[in-house]
């Protein structure tokens, strides 16, 4: 199964990657509320086309489930994204990418104190050694910051961002039975209802900027590719090898968000950068190595 899961949450991460670049490609060009509500809007008009008789045959279970599904969009589609879009207006696009990998973490700490889910030594110190990155990159290098409490406004609002997505990963367990493309229609109408409030905030308020040329190529981006692939590809990881295993994958969004970062943003990459990414990727490779060893003799 796993042969399967990590092509899937490679293309997710990548994806992901794009999905911060973008964010930092729209500021100007695209108000952060907008954009989430365009995303999603668009997103769930091409997923019907796609399944509308998948969900007419499962529209019952969804029904009883119409809440979870959509507190699942909510804060795995809408929360992280406005948070996101609103943070690369503070923080970098290398930043907001890094900082992501502080998912894995709560994800086991979620799963540990709700379900009591075990995990070896190995993995704990994985996501330790990950997370010691993702502190770096949040103080810029300094550490002193950090106890200082003097932290970037973008960088705060990722790691919002962050706990709400860890959050909708845990809550994927208890995902009702019915196909991907009702599952993906479900949870996306949740984020589109759920993204209008904030939209018509920023539309009140006159902060909101409609888009221009460039501002529509990163809807298109989005919807396509981080909205409906990488979430569901995502889905399917998770349901193949769990949340935890899959979690991890989350630290390669920083390798993908850093080099496109650089490559077509043209921003500066500094030392304490390459630290963190050599810590994100050493923590990654010994907690997936020990899950893997783990799920194998358990299955024994």
């Amino acid at each position: 199964m796993h042969k399967t899961a990590y092509p899937l949450l490679l293309l997710t991460t990548l994806f992901w990657g794009g999905n911060a670049v973008a964010g930092k490609l729209a500021v100007g060009h695209i108000s952060p509320m907008l954009l989430t509500t365009a995303r999603w809007g668009f997103a769930l008009v091409l997923l019907c086309l796609i399944g509308w008789s998948r969900l007419a045959s499962d529209w019952p279970t969804v029904q009883r489930n119409a809440l979870y599904l959509i507190v699942l969009g909510a804060f795995g589609f809408t929360a992280f994204n406005v948070a996101l879009y609103s943070a690369v207006v503070y923080t970098s696009a290398i930043n907001v990418s890094i900082e992501q990998a502080a998912i894995p973490m709560l994800i086991f700490l979620a799963n540990f104190l709700l379900f009591r889910l075990r995990a070896t030594w190995a993995q704990i110190v994985g996501f330790v050694v990950s997370i010691a990155g993702v502190a770096l990159t949040a103080c810029h290098g300094d550490p002193a910051r950090l106890l200082a409490l003097d932290l970037n406004f973008g960088d705060v609002l990722m790691l919002v961002a962050v706990a709400a997505y860890a959050g909708y990963t845990v809550a994927l367990r208890f995902k009702p039975d019915i196909h991907w493309q009702t599952l993906m229609i479900a949870m996306t109408a949740g984020a589109f209802i759920t993204s209008l409030p904030f939209a018509v905030a920023e539309l009140a308020t006159g902060a909101a900027i409609p888009p221009d040329a460039r501002g529509w190529s990163v809807v298109v981006y989005t919807t396509i590719f981080p909205s409906i692939l990488a979430q569901l590809f995502f889905v399917k990881g998770v349901e193949l090898i769990g949340a935890n295993r899959a979690g991890l994958f989350v630290n390669l969004v920083p390798v993908f968000g850093t080099l496109m970062s650089v490559l077509l943003l043209g921003e500066d990459f500094y030392l304490y950068h390459a630290v963190a990414l050599m810590l994100v990727l050493g923590g990654i490779w010994l907690a997936e190595t020990s899950g893997r060893r783990a799920a194998a003799d358990s299955a024994r």
